[in-house]
């Protein structure tokens, strides 16, 4: 069984009628700024990453780690 374009168009027009344009175009808005702040955070992660491993020994590392662990 596959889906094809008439039912697509049927239930997009179901959608639709129920949440109307205006809660549709909101709700997509919201996840476009969600999507955006998880980006923006990742960046702020990776910028903040390599400074703090740099020239550290692997046990020193782990160390840092587990302690950020318990102050969080």
């Amino acid at each position: 069984m596959q889906i094809g374009i008439w039912q697509v168009a049927i239930i997009a027009v179901v959608v639709v009628l129920l949440f109307g344009r205006g809660k549709i175009s909101d709700l997509m808005g919201d996840v476009a700024k969600g999507i955006n702040s998880f980006k923006k955070g990742l960046k702020d992660e990776d910028k903040d990453e390599p400074q703090a491993l740099e020239n550290k020994p692997s046990e020193q590392v782990a160390a840092n780690s587990e302690e950020k662990d318990k102050a969080n």
